[in-house]
């Protein structure tokens, strides 16, 4: 489940000992009592509430303790003034350790929001009951599946030429139903250089998240041309991933220069542009990442390090794999030329030899299923298995830049407190940046240290993917010509059977 955008107070759940509905059942006929008319509303609604949704596995219930809300227990007020809900007072037994069995592992506790709507209809309106029970909607369940709310299209490339320069840009269509946009639906025209802005952003705000790769700006020797229909449908289809990547990803999805970048008109992008830092400070922060780049990291962890191998044998293999798949396919594809011409020279010679005209006219027709299926074959291979090699080529170069960034942060505190130790400068000032900078790497690990997880997970279940899926096509493309040609072969045994007869006879 992906995390929530912000933190939000935590609500313990119950053990799964018992079916909720009839736990919460249970706790609304103990608790009518002491709670009163408005308590025993509550109660029953939740009650009702969970047997309506008839669960069976386990069910977060919210705590007065831990949700900062006010929870209708003793000392809650009523929406005017001070004065106490009535019935209020023995709302409280219902936090008591037998009726909750709160389990205390802090990793199953659940969140739920803070939509300001919602706390001011759940907690101060005079409408609604404010126990613990009464809260339970808010709640959002451990099984519940996580739906997803953002949706990405890039489609329509389209090609401009001006006196300066010609480019070309693409439709991106966005459908949402998150609250933070000002509609459901956007639509802008984005060229290439504004991917490669956003790219930029995301680095620059997430320094040791793993960003996706966008596709190569220039053009490498040999393969098509720049606004060629094929590189233009390839890029589409890169640039529609990269956005998808990022709409999955758990944080980057709420970057703000993301939203930006879906949401706004080409004038408002470009006024937003404008409002980075100038080209100087810019300048003074490439200096001081290349001094310490150059500078290096005296004692790198131990799990990092570990990381920092994998990533240069991953990029080794993943660039082997890439250049093996792409001499196969072409292989592939001067086999398919030349067997293309097979078919139509056995139909010529058909004409010319009037006994083997059928046989003749039969391998044809074979040579000519087999091409298809070998097209067919190439595409799966392009579309499939190419793109997503390819890609991960790429993230092998993203993952070094950022290792590169998270040793530029480390060595950044390495030479504060190599200062602070020969006592260069003022010693005050260096404790206070030291433990902003500590601060910094620890948070640059964390996010490093959760991302990689995730981004391994992602690359293993792709190319186990992209590898299985060609395999089972190859597995089919054989047999498909196999069963041709052993037709073919079939039919070909019978006829001559036939003759044999015929000429005893």
């Amino acid at each position: 489940m992906s995390p929530r955008p912000a933190l939000a107070p935590t609500v313990p759940r119950l053990r799964s000992g018992r079916g909720a509905g009839a736990g919460l059942a249970g706790e609304a006929q103990d608790a009518r009592e002491p709670m009163g008319t408005l308590g025993e509303a509550g109660l029953a609604a939740a009650a009702g509430r969970a047997r309506t949704l008839g669960m069976e596995g386990e069910c977060p219930a919210p705590s007065a303790r831990s949700s900062g809300l006010p929870a209708g227990g003793a000392g809650a007020e009523s929406p005017g003034g001070d004065a106490p809900l009535p019935g209020s007072s023995g709302s409280s037994a219902l936090l008591q350790a037998e009726v909750l069995d709160l389990d205390e592992d802090e990793d199953d506790l659940e969140v739920f929001s803070k939509d300001a709507s919602l706390m001011d209809m759940n907690s101060f309106s005079p409408m609604m009951p404010t126990s613990p029970l009464s809260m339970i909607n808010q709640v959002k369940f451990e099984d519940e599946p996580d739906v997803k709310d953002l949706f990405i299209t890039v489609d329509e490339p389209e090609s401009h030429v001006t006196t300066i320069e010609t480019f070309v840009t693409y439709r991106i269509i966005t459908k949402t139903s998150r609250g933070e946009f000002d509609s459901s639906e956007f639509e802008v025209r984005r060229r290439y250089q504004d991917f490669l802005w956003l790219k930029e952003k995301l680095e620059e705000a997430h320094p040791t998240l793993i960003i996706p790769p966008l596709p190569e700006k220039f053009i490498v020797k040999g393969m098509v041309e720049r606004f060629n229909d094929d590189f233009i449908e390839t890029r589409r289809k890169a640039l529609h991933k990269f956005l998808n990547r990022i709409a999955d990803h758990p944080t980057l999805t709420f970057n703000e220069d993301f939203k930006v970048f879906l949401t706004a008109q080409a004038w408002e992008l470009s006024s937003h542009k404008k409002q980075g830092p100038g080209l100087l400070s810019r300048v003074g922060q490439t200096v001081r990442a290349v001094a310490f780049s150059m500078r290096g990291v005296k004692s790198r962890p131990e799990e990092f390090m570990e990381m920092n191998n994998f990533i240069e044998l991953f990029s080794q293999k993943i660039n082997l794999i890439d250049k093996i798949s792409q001499r196969i396919y072409k292989e592939e594809r001067e086999y398919f030329d030349e067997m293309k011409e097979y078919g139509p020279i056995h139909i010529l010679w058909s004409a010319s030899e009037e006994d083997l005209a059928d046989t003749l006219k039969g391998v044809a027709g074979c040579i000519d299923r087999c091409c298809k299926a070998t097209e067919k074959r190439m595409s799966g291979l392009s579309e499939a298995l190419l793109p997503v090699v390819h890609e991960y080529v790429l993230y092998s170069e993203m993952l070094m830049g950022v290792m590169k960034r998270r040793d530029q942060i480390q060595a950044e505190l390495d030479s504060k407190v190599e200062a602070l130790t020969s006592k260069k400068a003022d010693t005050d000032l260096l404790t206070e940046e030291i433990g902003k900078l500590e601060d910094k790497v620890e948070c640059a690990n964390n996010a490093l240290k959760a991302d990689w997880e995730r981004w391994k997970q992602n690359m293993e279940n792709d190319l186990k993917s992209a590898f299985t899926d060609m395999a089972e096509e190859s597995i089919r493309y054989y047999e498909q010509c196999l069963a041709t040609w052993e037709s073919f072969l079939t039919s070909q045994t019978g006829h001559h059977l036939e003759e044999a007869s015929e000429d005893q006879f």
